[in-house]
């Protein structure tokens, strides 16, 4: 039986940041991709792996990605990425997490970052502000700059499971990146990939009826 249903934020509560990156790339003159190649590039060890598990800060975060960059042949500092992540709210997501909230645990399982002024400058006053407001919706928000570990990193998983009090095979667990789903999945946890709000919500309640049948 379903118990707990874990969401992502950015790409799934938000809107996907893959969308501005792309923007970015074509209107800096970068190859198609080359932010989400990058981070996927020795993606353990990486300048986004390290501020995501809050080994950096986002101010160290910005020398260490502009380096990784040059290496690639393009002269981009991280901060200019950062500011690309913090997409607007999907209404009609944050309507589902309310009505999850009815019968389930619902949980947040986030890849962040530490949260200082320069961060909170990139996302801006009134964006903060929403996101917050939704954050609280939460039972429970487990942030991969505050545990030490990241999606997809079984740790990160473990841990999420261990805070909430859930078992794997009880949670649903929604994101909009494959490679975070597979560990999840391995765990026994039922997994939906988000690639958009509308197929999210129909995948929920598919996976929740035949739960409740």
């Amino acid at each position: 039986m379903v118990e707990a249903i874990l969401f992502d934020f950015g790409g799934v509560i938000t809107e996907s940041p893959f969308e501005a990156f792309n923007a970015f790339e074509r209107k800096r003159g970068l190859p198609e991709n080359f932010i989400r190649k990058l981070n996927s590039d020795q993606q353990d060890k990486n300048a986004w792996a390290k501020l995501e598990r809050g080994e950096v800060s986002p101010d160290e975060f910005d020398e260490l990605f502009r380096h990784e960059a040059k290496n690639r042949g393009h002269n981009v500092g991280g901060l200019e990425i950062l500011k690309l992540v913090f997409t607007p709210l999907r209404p009609s997501m944050v309507s589902l997490i309310q009505q999850c909230k009815n019968n389930y645990q619902v949980a947040c399982l986030t890849n962040n970052f530490p949260r200082t002024p320069t961060l909170e400058s990139l996302i801006g006053t009134s964006r903060l502000n929403d996101w917050q407001k939704v954050l609280g919706e939460f039972s429970y928000v487990i942030e991969s700059a505050k545990i030490g570990s990241r999606k997809p990193e079984e740790q990160f998983f473990q841990t999420a499971c261990e805070l909430i009090g859930v078992k794997p095979n009880s949670a649903v667990f929604l994101d909009d990146i494959g490679s975070n789903l597979k560990p999840a999945r391995n765990m026994g946890m039922t997994t939906i990939k988000v690639t958009s709000a509308q197929q999210a919500i129909s995948s929920l309640e598919a996976v929740l009826k035949t739960n409740n049948t």
